[in-house]
């Protein structure tokens, strides 16, 4: 049964993809790149991968869809006419998908136990998670301890990427410059005309953070971690923002704050490694950090998650702000 509904994912992951090909109405592209997100959540969801399909909800299906949207208030809806080397693009697609395809036959059987993956690495985070970390989430352990050069690295580049993002918004055409909000107005902002959608929104933004803060610090135990809480705590600002308008959403959570969530994060996760050098271990190693190992790796997972989750949190805000603050393009 599970293979069928596989099968059945596959074939609409493939057709929701032709769509968005296909389809010359940005909007409803966007719509279908939702969908295609929600898809692929619950794919890696069957393949027992609740981390990552936690991670591609919050953040492809949720956050990513709120920003396209915003994109579009500075373009057409309307995709423009292709050009005269459309058949250049298509030959670049179709090599790069018979080489990905040709990849694939050289990978394992789905869940073979003769995996390279499975006959070394693997069955050693899972005998010496317990000795050197003792939480039950190995992909947290993993993430978090083992292999923490790579998230500080992955930190490190949705802080830039946001801080890029931030510099191409931040320009302003000449003559262009956008007048401030009178406080008048500031009733026109949001979806103040939506009752409806307000009042559902406003029970489900409590909850949201409250899912967001649980994933947060429970994911020593289950899925979840600073990246896919970062992502559900800033969408619950967002849609609070969107009932309510921006400037509600900045007097409760101001730019200034999101600017210190940014780099306080990001410095957070690199101060725990110098902290276990100046104790006289390595960078990132937080055996010493405590006067137990075990417990020191704890508390430096804690830490690093904290980081990571106020990160994303305030990366992703800020990039949504500047969306919102952007004039239309005529």
């Amino acid at each position: 049964m599970t293979v069928l509904f596989g099968i059945f994912l596959l074939t609409m992951l493939v057709i929701t993809a032709l769509a968005i090909v296909r389809t010359r109405n940005l909007f409803v592209a966007v719509m279908l790149l939702g969908i295609f997100s929600l898809l692929l959540a619950i794919n890696f969801f069957l393949l027992d991968a609740a981390d990552v399909a936690l991670t591609e909800a919050a953040v492809g299906a949720g956050i990513s869809t709120v920003l396209f949207i915003a994109a579009l208030a500075l373009t057409s809806e309307q995709e423009r006419v292709g050009t005269s080397r459309r058949w250049l693009s298509l030959l670049v697609v179709a090599s790069a998908a018979l080489v990905l395809i040709y990849a694939t036959f050289d990978k394992p059987r789905f869940g073979d136990p003769d995996a390279p993956v499975l006959k070394h690495i693997g069955p050693w985070y899972l005998e010496q998670t317990p000795h050197h970390v003792d939480i039950p989430n190995v992909v947290t352990a993993v993430l978090a301890s083992f292999r923490s050069y790579d998230t500080r690295g992955e930190v490190f580049v949705v802080f830039t990427a946001g801080i890029g993002v931030l510099f191409l918004l931040s320009a302003r055409r000449p003559g262009s410059g956008r007048e401030p909000h009178r406080q008048s107005d500031s009733a026109e902002i949001g979806l103040r005309d939506e009752i409806l959608l307000r009042v559902v929104g406003r029970l489900l933004v409590p909850f949201i953070l409250l899912f967001g803060f649980y994933v947060q610090f429970h994911g020593e135990y289950g899925p979840g971690g600073g990246f896919q809480a970062g992502a559900l705590i800033a969408a619950a600002f967002i849609l609070y923002a969107l009932i309510e308008g921006e400037e509600r959403a900045l007097q409760a959570l101001p730019q200034r704050a999101l600017n210190v969530l940014m780099v306080g994060g990001t410095l957070l996760y690199g101060a725990v490694g110098v902290v276990g050098m100046l104790m006289g271990s390595n960078f990132l190693d937080y055996s010493v950090l405590a006067a137990d190992p075990v417990t020191g790796q704890k508390l430096g997972i804690i830490l690093i998650e904290a980081g990571v989750g106020v990160s994303v949190c305030g990366v992703l805000l800020s990039i949504f702000h500047a969306f919102a603050s952007r004039d239309r393009v005529r």
